[in-house]
C-alpha cells in the first residue's frame, strides 16, 4: 500500500480532510459513472446522514422487502422524524409503480430504498424499473450497492459474465446519477472497510455540508484510505482477470456440487448458497466447522435454513475440490446418522 506519514488527522471530518481522500473518492464516482462521491467509515454512518437529511422535508419512503438491515437503520432513523415508510414486494417495479402513485400528495418528497444485488435470491434488483417509477414522480432512488461494486461493470461479451470495471449496477443498468444514490462499502469486493456514497454534484455537496458525522465523528483513517487506493489500482490494471477468475472458480464450484445431487442459489455470484432443511444446514454447517471450513448459517423459510459459501479470486481449484469432498464427506456422514436412527 502506499505510506502515510500518521493514522489520522486527529479531527472529525468537517476540519480536516484526510490526506487521499479527494482522489479515493474521485475514482470512485469515476468508476461508477457519477458526478461526485464523498467517503466515510461505514455504510451506517452514510445511510445515517443522508435519511437524517431526508427527513428535513415531508417524506415518505418505500423499501423493497429484502432490503439490508444497514439501510433500514436510515429509515428507521427518518420515521423518528416523522417520515411514512412502506415495503413493497420484492422486486416487483409494478407494486412500486402503483404504490408510488396511490400514496403521492403534494409537497411530500417520495424516495425509494433498495439493495442494488440480493444475496438470498441471486438476482439484481431491477434498477432501471425502479428509476423509471422515481422519475415519474420527480422523487430520488436510493441503492445499497455494497454487493455489486468491484463485482459487476459495464456489460459485456461472453467472456465477460460480470461486465467490466467493476463499477456495480449503476454501470450495469448505464444509470444516471440525476435522481439516483449509490451507497456501498468496499469490504465486500475490494476487501477494504471504507464506504462511499456516489451521486451527481450537488447531492453530495449538500450531503457533505448537512452530514452530522463529518461533525460528531472521525474520517477514515490515512491506513484505510491508502489501501482503498491500492485495491482501486489493482482494479484498474488487473480487476477484469480477477473477475474471470472468480466466474470459473464458481463455475467450478456449482459442477462438484451437482455431481454430488447438490445446486446452489446465487447464479454466479460469490456468495453460493445451499437451501436445505434446517437439520441438515446446521449439521453440515458444524461438519465444514470442525473440518476447518467456515460457512454462513442463516434461517430460511418454514423449516428450511441455508448454508452459504464464500468464493473469491483467490481460491484456486484445489480449494475448490477440497471443499466440495468436505461436504460430499459432510453430507454422507449425515446420511449414515439418520439411517442409523
Amino acid at each position: 500500500m502506499p505510506e502515510w506519514e500518521q493514522l489520522s488527522t486527529g479531527k472529525p471530518a468537517v476540519l480536516a480532510t484526510p490526506p487521499g481522500a479527494t482522489k479515493v473518492s474521485r475514482q470512485l464516482a469515476l468508476l461508477q459513472n457519477c458526478e461526485n462521491a464523498t467517503v466515510a467509515t461505514s455504510t451506517l454512518h452514510l445511510f445515517w446522514d443522508l435519511f437524517g437529511i431526508l427527513a428535513s422535508r415531508p417524506l415518505t419512503i418505500y423499501v423493497d422487502a429484502e432490503t439490508y438491515p444497514i439501510a433500514l437503520w436510515g429509515v428507521e432513523r427518518a420515521r423518528a422524524r416523522g417520515a411514512c415508510a412502506h415495503r413493497f414486494a420484492h422486486h416487483d417495479a409494478d407494486e412500486l409503480f402503483r404504490m408510488l402513485g396511490q400514496r403521492a400528495r403534494a409537497g411530500c418528497f417520495q424516495v425509494v430504498v433498495t439493495d442494488g444485488f440480493c444475496v438470498d435470491c441471486g438476482r439484481a434488483a431491477p434498477l432501471s424499473e425502479y428509476m423509471k417509477a422515481v422519475q415519474a414522480f420527480d422523487g430520488l432512488l436510493v441503492v445499497d450497492d455494497t454487493q455489486a461494486l468491484g463485482v459487476f461493470g459495464k456489460r459485456g461479451g461472453r467472456d465477460a459474465p460480470y461486465g467490466t470495471g467493476g463499477g456495480g449496477l449503476f454501470r450495469w443498468y448505464e444509470l444516471t446519477d440525476s435522481r439516483a444514490i449509490a451507497i456501498s462499502s468496499l469490504a465486500k469486493g475490494f476487501g477494504v472497510p471504507i464506504a462511499a456514497l456516489v451521486s451527481n454534484a450537488e447531492i453530495v455537496r449538500r450531503f457533505t455540508e448537512m452530514s452530522e458525522t463529518n461533525i460528531h465523528c472521525s474520517p477514515p483513517s490515512a491506513a484505510v484510505l491508502s489501501a482503498a487506493r491500492r485495491a482501486l489500482e489493482i482494479n484498474a490494471r488487473a480487476g477484469d482477470e480477477l473477475r474471470r477468475r472468480l466466474a470459473s472458480a464458481i463455475t467450478a464450484f456449482n459442477r462438484r456440487l451437482g455431481e454430488i445431487g447438490l445446486s446452489c442459489l446465487g447464479g454466479l455470484f460469490p456468495v453460493q448458497t445451499l437451501d436445505v432443511t434446517d437439520a441438515a444446514a446446521r449439521s453440515m454447517h458444524l461438519r465444514l466447522q470442525q473440518a476447518g471450513l467456515q460457512t454462513i448459517l442463516r434461517r430460511g423459510h418454514g423449516d428450511r435454513a441455508r448454508l452459504s459459501f464464500i468464493i473469491t479470486a483467490r481460491h484456486r481449484p484445489c480449494d475448490i475440490d477440497h471443499t466440495a469432498n468436505l461436504v460430499s464427506r459432510a453430507r454422507n456422514l449425515d446420511r449414515a446418522k439418520t439411517k442409523r436412527s
